[in-house]
């Protein structure tokens, strides 16, 4: 669903993706550029303050930026092919931060790609083996940090997301002088299975984050965690 919540984008085993009017409920736009006869995965919004920008991902280890120039007319981009295997998930970091995209794939690495040159090219930086035997999602935390409404000093972005993984953890990153570093130790391992997504919850400057996640089984979680990182506390939901 994009940011008005007006349009609706889906991704397909069919390797198409359809974007649908709300309003009518209607097929407006087919693609199928990815070049795997396999699934395509995910597609993710970005904020419209960059225009009509939709991100897919693909078991072709493909990432597709799509435009829209005339309603309804799309054409690629950019195509990030930095993975080696699926890309499972991508997420657009919250517009605060640019436009920023994560992109976690089977090959263990997740990217964090972002327009900062002039001449409107991506850069690329990569965390290495965040999860060694595979990457299943990602999710950015909001650009504010926990407890900003009511500390002093607490009002530059922040620049965090967390990821799953076959190794069934849950882990929490960071930027840091323009590395990314795991935010909080040990990594979060309340599952059984692997992680099949996480999300990050709004936390509009309140002094907590809240990740929630879930895995192949019947329960899902949700965790807690203060403003300055380190352990969290956990709920089950069954």
């Amino acid at each position: 669903m994009d940011y008005y919540g007006k349009r609706l984008a889906t991704a397909s085993s069919d390797h198409t993706i359809k974007n649908n009017w709300g309003e009518q409920h209607s097929l407006s736009a087919s693609s199928n550029s990815h070049r795997s006869p396999r699934t395509c995965w995910q597609v993710a919004w970005a904020h419209p303050k960059f225009g009509s920008l939709l991100a897919s991902c693909s078991y072709d280890g493909r990432v597709i930026v799509w435009k829209e120039g005339n309603q309804n007319e799309w054409t690629q981009a950019h195509v990030f092919d930095d993975h080696k295997s699926s890309v499972n998930s991508v997420a657009w970091a919250p517009h605060e931060l640019g436009l920023c995209l994560a992109c976690g794939s089977s090959d263990g690495n997740i990217s964090v790609s972002f327009t900062a040159r002039a001449d409107g090219g991506w850069d690329t930086s990569r965390i290495d083996q965040a999860h060694p035997v595979g990457v299943t999602s990602v999710s950015w935390a909001p650009s504010t940090a926990p407890g900003a409404l009511v500390g002093a000093g607490l009002l530059d972005p922040v620049q965090k997301l967390c990821s799953g993984g076959c190794d069934n953890t849950v882990k929490v990153w960071k930027l840091n002088n323009g590395l990314w570093k795991m935010d909080c130790f040990p990594a979060l391992q309340m599952h059984t299975d692997w992680v099949r997504d996480v999300a990050w919850a709004p936390n509009l400057g309140l002094p907590k984050s809240t990740i929630a996640s879930c895995f192949t089984g019947w329960k899902s979680d949700y965790m807690d965690c203060g403003q300055g990182g380190g352990s969290m506390g956990r709920q089950d939901f069954e």
